[in-house]
């Protein structure tokens, strides 16, 4: 069965990769949020720990990460995306222990574009009301260690979008994960939003127009009708990882220096090589770093990314009593932008 589901998710990712990387469908696609990090531990090392990433944080990242969950995680989130925006991100998740193999995970995120003043061709100033968007996903993944060694995870996640109170659009993907680890080696393969297309629907895309008179209707031309606007259903942002590191252990184990690759391939933009390094010292405090690379991101005038590639955050994580398994965390992220003031993300964790 393991074989079975390791050369599933490797084909779909050969598959997959024969249409990737394709620049120039560079916003084509939609529910771009999909993309986005809110949880901070992955988002400092720039989500590069394909094979690393552990707890609900997975979910986001690699869902056969999952299993990492030793009984119950309950985990929150902000970040200040693209700071001075006024765009934020907020997460909650929750994971749960079934049984000696299996984790249940659920993680809900939603973005916060705030109070958008509401214009029109007539008034472009503003007609004096706001609205504010409502764009959020739930996640609802599986992860079932198969040994120590191997790890599979799949995930089914809800899109929602609600431009206006009359404009709106849903919509499911899945994701597929696997994860190996062997001694200090870890290895990570995953396939990201895979779903249908999804189109905006709503009384918001209709209109009044009127009929033109013509030689078939010369009295009754110029009436009145309400017509709809046909929106084209836009295709997800899927995407393809694989990713590997590697532990090094020193100090009677107190101290664990990790470094880790990986390979992002994009169906709707270009493909992206990464690097992280995270240092830990008794699994209590941490610090990492993160790069990611895309062709033209070190040249202004060829970068199509706002975020230009550096990441970095820390981990500060106690043991709730002596003795205990429960541990208390709080994260930190920061990515680098241009322009805008980068990206901020901060996390709570709370293992029992």
């Amino acid at each position: 069965m393991k074989k079975y589901l390791i050369l599933i998710i490797l084909l779909s990712g050969f598959v997959f990769q024969a249409e990737a990387g394709n620049p120039d469908r560079q916003g084509q696609a939609g529910a771009y949020e999909l993309l986005l990090n809110p949880w901070s531990r992955s988002a400092g090392l720039y989500g590069v720990g394909i094979g690393h990433v552990q707890g609900i944080e997975a979910l986001r990242i690699n869902p056969a990460g999952l299993s990492g969950i030793n009984k119950t995680e309950l985990s929150v989130g902000h970040t200040f995306y693209l700071q001075g925006t006024d765009i934020g991100l907020n997460a909650l998740g929750i994971g749960q222990r079934i049984g000696e193999n299996g984790v249940l995970g659920m993680t809900l995120m939603s973005v916060d574009f705030g109070a958008i003043p509401v214009t029109t061709t007539a008034q472009p100033e503003g007609v004096g009301v706001d609205y504010e968007p409502l764009f959020f996903n739930l996640g609802i993944g599986y992860a079932h260690q198969f040994s120590e060694r191997i790890s599979v995870g799949f995930t089914t996640r809800l899109i929602s979008e609600q431009a206006t109170s009359d404009v709106s659009a849903t919509g499911v993907c899945f994701d597929a994960g696997i994860q190996y680890h062997t001694g200090g080696l870890r290895i990570g393969i995953s396939l990201r939003n895979i779903g249908t297309p999804v189109r905006l629907r709503g009384s918001g895309l209709a209109y009044e127009t009127f009929s033109p008179a013509s030689d078939l209707n010369p009295v009754n031309g110029n009436e009145s009708y309400t017509a709809e606007t046909r929106i084209k259903a836009f295709d997800l942002p899927s995407v393809f990882n694989i990713g590997g590191g590697y532990d090094f252990k020193f100090a009677n184990d107190s101290q664990r220096l990790s470094f880790m690759l990986a390979f992002t391939s994009n169906s709707y933009t270009r493909d992206q090589f990464g690097a992280g390094m995270e240092y830990a010292f008794n699994e209590m405090f941490m610090l990492r770093v993160g790069y990611r690379y895309e062709d033209g991101i070190l040249d202004d005038s060829q970068r199509t990314n706002v975020h230009t590639g550096l990441a970095a955050g820390a981990t500060i994580q106690v043991p709730l009593g002596k003795g205990s398994d429960s541990k208390f965390g709080i994260d930190y992220s920061y990515k680098s932008t241009n322009p805008f003031n980068g990206t901020h993300s901060i996390g709570i964790r709370l293992d029992i």
